[in-house]
């Protein structure tokens, strides 16, 4: 895998560093840190503040270079080629165009989070770059200890042909068991079939569980299916609750631009609230 690791010197960013040791064969890893200068309000500012602005692009620079030096010295031995960059600009745009221009597999950053509210008014870079990024997100939210059992919540076919398409980067280093749970919503309480309808699409749920089980057993990972009813990302992190999981492994298909913005999709939900880090296929 080409692996892009976003770092800006947080917490959550250094976990994400500590993540790749239980990630698969890295090909190639760039190192990126992005340098959100101040610029001057007026173009006719005064030499000296143009002067303090410059010293403080300077002391960044170099403040970044020590953050890029340390990270490198983190990284896991198995690591493939590894570049360094520092670039200046919109952290969440620089991350996406570097995604597209590298060939990226996978981008790795750690979520620092602005809870749902904040997000809508300005935005998080974690939650842009879920948006935008066209390749797997790996989101950090805080340290792995292990990385044994995954959670793959699936919302039909297409998200089963994404899921078997990443799983073939061998992504893991270590064999994973995986849940694979489909989330039904309820049939509408007026309905005079509702026990009926509900009993046959969670039994079509099951199958369609038991079949992506067997794709995943024939690619050397234990598996084991289930669906139940309820609302997508309550259910998640019900059972998130319930099994603890090292990691919840879920598609990105869900709305796009303004409806997204709106409405939300379960995979940009999770991130509101999320139990543990979570890995987003395309």
């Amino acid at each position: 895998m080409r692996i892009l690791l976003a770092v800006d010197g947080s917490d959550n960013s250094y976990a994400a560093v500590q993540a790749l040791k239980f990630l698969g064969k890295m090909e190639a890893i760039t190192l990126l840190h992005v340098l959100d200068v101040p610029t001057p309000a007026y173009p006719m500012t005064a030499p000296e503040v143009r002067h303090e602005y410059y010293e403080t692009e300077r002391t960044m620079r170099a403040d970044g270079e020590r953050l890029l030096d340390r990270v490198l010295s983190l990284l896991p031995t198995e690591k493939g080629s590894v570049t360094k960059r520092l670039e200046t600009g919109s952290p969440c745009d620089t991350i996406v165009t570097c995604c597209e221009t590298q060939g990226i597999d996978l981008v790795v950053l750690g979520a620092r989070g602005l809870g749902s509210v904040l997000e809508r008014l300005i935005g998080s870079c974690s939650h842009r770059v879920l948006t935008l990024a066209q390749c797997a997100k790996l989101i950090v939210t805080g340290p792995m200890q292990g990385l044994k059992n995954v959670l793959v919540p699936l919302q039909g076919p297409s998200d089963a042909e994404a899921l078997i398409r990443f799983l073939r980067l061998t992504p893991f280093k270590e064999p994973v068991e995986m849940t694979v749970l489909t989330v039904l919503q309820q049939a509408r309480p007026w309905s005079r079939e509702k026990g009926t309808v509900e009993e046959q699409a969670l039994q079509s749920a099951r199958n369609f569980a038991d079949g992506v089980t067997s794709q995943l057993t024939a690619l050397g990972y234990q598996a084991r299916g289930l669906a139940v009813l309820g609302s997508p990302v309550n259910m998640i992190l019900q059972e998130a609750a319930k099994l603890k999981p090292d990691l919840i492994l879920i598609g990105s298909r869900g709305r796009q631009g303004v409806t997204r913005s709106v409405l939300g999709s379960v995979s940009h939900s999770l991130l509101h609230q999320p139990p543990c880090p979570i890995l987003v296929f395309q």
